[in-house]
């Protein structure tokens, strides 16, 4: 697998420095696994592509985050390799819309305030986590959880 390049001007730019970094700790984590050549080579022409990007660019940090999220998509398309608490942070999301408004709907209209449509959005949003959560525990304990979190 390729490697990202050192880059001088990146230290300025504190996004694009982190965002590097987790790329470059997303690439250890993979580096660990077994993976075919068909996923190894679409991660070398992002690499690739990435490392022909200056890094004095404007969108730099967001170039980055493109390629990191694209290289995490196909990863889990083709072999269900997912990174730490990616199920509880998509479910958190899933969670307050599709079980919390309709929960906040249903405490608004049986009590006469509309105004306790929002109570119902923090009970899907703990709905999600815990479905997230017991997802994210059965990845791992089937191997199928990476040594990487993503945290912006």
């Amino acid at each position: 697998m390729k490697k990202l390049i050192e880059r001088q001007h990146i230290l300025e730019n504190t996004k694009a420095l982190s965002r590097y970094h987790q790329l470059g700790e997303l690439l250890k984590a993979l580096e660990k696994r077994e993976l075919p050549n068909e996923i190894i080579d679409f991660i070398n022409q992002h690499i690739e592509l990435l490392n022909s990007v200056s890094d004095a660019e404007k969108y730099f940090a967001k170039t980055i985050k493109e390629k990191e999220n694209e290289i995490l998509k196909h990863i889990e398309k083709k072999t269900n390799l997912v990174p730490k608490n990616h199920f509880r942070k998509r479910w958190l999301s899933i969670g307050s819309g599709a079980f919390g408004l309709p929960i906040g709907v249903v405490l608004g209209a049986g009590s006469g305030n509309m105004g306790l449509l929002g109570a119902g959005i923090p009970i899907g949003m703990g709905i999600g986590i815990v479905v997230g959560s017991s997802m994210d525990k059965k990845a791992f304990n089937e191997g199928r959880q990476l040594d990487f979190e993503v945290k912006h």
